[in-house]
C-alpha cells in the first residue's frame, strides 16, 4: 500500500455465509496493522441463501467516504454459484484483484474471459469451503478467504487477520477459524505468485 492509497474491497456471497462479518474482520485487521478500516453491508435482503454484498475500505489515513464500493480494487467471491446470476465483477478496476472460493478452475467455472480483464497473477482460487469444513465442520468460508487475501496482496497481515477473527469470535470457534485462515494463507503462498497492491489515486 504505497503512499497511503486506499484499497476498496467488495465481498459477494449468500446470507448465512458471513459476508458482512468478513468485511468487519478485514477492517479490524486493518486497525491491528496500524491502518484505518471501514466496513458496512449493502442494503436489502440478508435472508438465508439470498445474495449479499459487503464492503471494506482500507487506508493509511481516516476514511471519509461512506457510499457503497462501485469500483472495487478487490472482489472476493464467497459463493461461486453467484458467478452466472450477478455481474460480480462490475466496476472492477483495471489491474484489480479477484479471490474466488472454489475447487474449480476459471475455465471450469465459465469465467475464463476474466483473465482478459485483469492480469493472470491478480486472480486466485482457494478451496475455502473445504478448508472451513476441515477446521470448523461447517461450510463457512469467510475467515478462510481473508487468510488467502492476506497472502495474495499483503495489505493486511495474517497475524492481524487472526487477531480480528479472535476478537469477533473469542474461544474455540475463533481459534478454529484462525487455523483455517492460516491454511488458506499457506496455500496461496505456495501456489500463487503474490503481488502487492499499489493503490489508487
Amino acid at each position: 500500500m504505497k503512499g497511503g492509497l486506499m484499497l476498496q474491497v467488495r465481498i459477494h456471497g449468500r446470507g448465512g455465509q458471513g459476508v458482512v462479518t468478513a468485511a468487519e474482520i478485514l477492517s479490524i485487521a486493518a486497525f491491528k496493522d496500524g491502518k484505518w478500516g471501514q466496513a458496512f453491508p449493502s442494503f436489502g435482503s440478508e435472508r438465508m441463501g439470498a445474495p449479499v454484498m459487503a464492503f471494506c475500505r482500507i487506508d493509511q489515513k481516516p476514511i471519509r467516504l461512506r457510499e457503497p464500493v462501485i469500483e472495487p480494487d478487490v472482489v472476493i467471491v464467497q459463493d461461486p454459484s453467484l458467478l452466472h446470476q450477478v455481474d460480480l465483477f462490475s466496476g472492477l478496476r483495471e489491474k484489480g484483484y479477484v479471490l474466488i472460493n472454489s475447487t474449480r478452475s476459471l475455465s471450469e467455472m465459465g469465467i475464463g474471459e476474466l483473465g482478459s480483464r485483469v492480469p493472470e497473477n491478480h486472480i486466485c482460487v482457494v478451496h475455502a469451503t473445504d478448508i472451513a469444513l476441515k477446521h470448523l465442520s461447517r461450510p463457512v468460508p469467510n475467515a478462510v478467504l481473508l487468510g488467502g487475501l492476506a497472502a495474495m496482496i499483503g495489505v493486511v497481515s495474517l497475524s492481524s487477520v487472526q487477531k480480528g477473527i479472535l476478537e469477533k469470535f473469542p474461544g474455540v470457534v475463533g481459534e478454529a477459524n484462525a487455523r483455517a485462515a492460516e491454511e488458506a494463507f499457506s496455500e496461496v503462498k505456495n501456489t500463487f505468485n503474490p503481488v502487492s497492491f499499489s493503490g489508487r489515486r
